[in-house]
Formats: structure tokens, sequence, C-alpha cells
């Protein structure tokens, strides 16, 4: 077996672990959200964005084993998929292919949660926008307050008041 199929190995398996980690904080992320628990959310928004970091790192170097396996067997194509090499080294196959189908599954979790969790971001935020835009309405137009803060209503309104 290749240096760098063992190496790609112990990246697909990192990364295995990092969406798992990144699927747990997306669950308390929901958990925080039904809570509104302002500040668990921004600790949870700050995990997942590092556990994102490493994925991205992780991603980088498994597209650089990746082109050094396709430049090792002189392959004029640099876009290998997982697939790709498990059929260029059948004794790794089965490995690479369960750790393939179980990074993708976790993949296809984390992105059904963040999506239902923008969802929801995006009716909350909604929902915001219209108590702000009432605010300024009520806001918008002027009128004579007592001491107390209480508005000072007319004792008699006049036709014209009652028109305009």
């Amino acid at each position: 077996m290749s240096r760098q199929v063992f190496e790609l190995e112990q990246v697909l398996s990192s990364m295995i672990d990092e969406h798992a980690k990144l699927l747990v904080h997306v669950e308390r992320h929901h958990a925080a959200m039904r809570a509104l628990d302002h500040r668990a959310m921004e600790d949870l928004v700050r995990l997942q964005e590092s556990a994102r970091l490493r994925i991205a790192a992780l991603e980088t170097k498994r597209r650089g084993l990746i082109q050094a396996i396709a430049r090792g067997h002189r392959m004029t194509q640099t876009n290998l998929t997982v697939a790709d090499i498990a059929n260029l080294y059948p004794p790794s196959a089965a490995k690479l292919n369960k750790l393939r189908g179980e990074l993708r599954g976790l993949i296809e979790q984390v992105q059904k949660k963040t999506h239902v969790a923008g969802r929801l971001a995006g009716a909350v935020l909604g929902h915001l926008n219209t108590v702000v835009r009432l605010l300024a309405g009520a806001v918008e137009k002027a009128g004579i307050y007592t001491k107390a803060g209480t508005p000072r209503v007319a004792s008699r309104i006049g036709v014209m008041e009652a028109v305009g």
C-alpha cells in the first residue's frame, strides 16, 4: 500500500471526526435557538466556525494527497475521487469505501441540520424586521406626550382630525 493512500485514510478518518463534532455543535445550537439562549448560541457559533476551519484544512490536505497519487500514477486527471483511488488500490478499497460512505452520511446530516437552522433564523429575522417597521411607523407620527410619557389624547376630536 502506498504511503499517500495510508495518509488519505488518516485524513478521511480525521474529517469524519470533525464532521461528527460539527454535527453535535449544530444540534446543540438548535437547542440553544429553541431556548433563545444567546450566550450558548454565540459560543456554539464559535465552535462551529473552528470545526469548519479544521475541516477546510483537512480538505486541502486531502486534495494534495489525491494530486500526489495521480502524479504517482502519471495521470493527467487530477480530480480523482475516493472511489477512483479505491479502484487503483484494491487492498485498501474496502476501508476507503467505508470511510467515504461514513463521511458522506455525516455531511448530509450536517447539511440537513444547518438548512433547518437557516430557515429558522430567517423566520425569526423576518418577524424582527416587522416589529422594527411597526415601531418606526409609530415613532414617525409624533404627538404630544405627558411628563409620565403617555400620549396626550384630545378630549374632543373635531371633524377635521377625524377625516385626516
